[in-house]
């Protein structure tokens, strides 16, 4: 039989696999929210992660429903999940019956939905808070020392992971831009060389007739330069 202590290393090590296998960043991190959701006794749990453009959106849920989903991102922009990501802080809510001074939009949201308490972790590396791992209970229930370290721990694999596969799709796009900058001056040089041997010019002046006729028609250069090899513009 497992014990909760093989639980928490075996959902470790899937966790840690997300650091040096191939794995989508979303099924690492619906992973961690099932798991979480049998480890510390929450009825459901989601993940909150900040877009580009600083929008907070539910990237992993145990629950699909439009009110849970609702419940983190909340339409009136304030609540503990979203607290836990602006403070980069643990915000803890043993009773959410309590939290109708701080926050009476969400509290009363969570009533509906039948919450009883909520624990959100921030998902953080040094200064950068991505989002927010959130564990919803459905009775009061403080999270206890050693299941605050665990959950905090969970979250820092994933936040590592999620900015490990950022850096590679990152990595990827500059490495595709460089190679598309460089097909782009093979093109222009033999563009150059072209206009050089059909016209007369040396290959400077080659390049500043390709460069006017850019500038003039508001053209990359490097589409007149593939124009010019391809026959199909004469300067």
């Amino acid at each position: 039989m497992r014990t909760r202590e093989d639980h928490l290393l075996q959902t470790v090590s899937a966790l840690a696999d997300s650091l040096v296998a191939d794995f989508a960043v979303v099924d690492v991190l619906q992973l961690l929210v099932d798991e979480c959701t049998a480890l510390f006794d929450a009825s459901a749990a989601g993940i909150l992660l900040k877009s580009p453009d600083g929008e907070l959106e539910v990237i992993a849920s145990t629950n699909e429903r439009s009110e849970f989903v609702g419940l983190m991102q909340l339409r009136a922009g304030d609540g503990p999940c979203v607290e836990a990501v602006t403070t980069g802080q643990v915000v803890s809510v043993p009773d959410l019956a309590q939290a109708a001074d701080r926050w009476p939009t969400f509290a009363a949201d969570a009533r509906r939905s039948g919450y009883a308490s909520l624990h959100a972790i921030p998902m953080r590396l040094r200064q950068s808070t991505i989002g927010s791992l959130n564990l919803f209970g459905d009775r009061v229930r403080a999270l206890n020392e050693p299941d605050a370290i665990a959950a905090r721990t969970f979250a820092d694999i994933a936040t590592i992971s999620i900015l490990q596969q950022r850096l590679v799709e990152e990595s990827s796009l500059a490495q595709a831009q460089l190679q598309r900058a460089l097909d782009s001056r093979v093109v222009i040089e033999q563009a150059k060389g072209y206009l050089a041997q059909s016209h007369g010019l040396d290959m400077d002046a080659a390049f500043q007739r390709l460069r006017a006729h850019a500038r003039s028609t508001r053209t990359r250069l490097s589409d007149v330069a593939e124009e010019v090899v391809a026959g199909r513009l004469a300067l």
